[in-house]
């Protein structure tokens, strides 16, 4: 299983199963302290585990970085 932010890597490497977040580098469960989309990352990613049927599939998550960062910055603004 494998999380990737490089869908070109991932096709190349060919893990059995990977999900693909449009992140950039470093960032594969997206912003600080947004832990509903880092729990959606992961439940997703253990999902395919169950319901991948042939080794080499990539899913694409429907995210966005832009919208992972305006939220980011929504819940970092509500921090004590």
């Amino acid at each position: 299983m494998s999380v990737s932010v490089a869908r070109d890597v991932t096709e190349h490497v060919k893990p059995p199963r990977a999900v693909f977040v449009p992140f950039r580098m470093g960032h594969h469960f997206g912003v600080p302290f947004h832990r509903a989309l880092q729990r959606r990352i992961v439940l997703d990613a253990l999902g395919l585990l169950e319901t991948a049927t042939e080794s080499g599939t990539i899913v694409d998550l429907p995210l966005t970085w832009a919208q992972a960062r305006r939220e980011g910055i929504e819940i970092e603004r509500a921090l004590p």
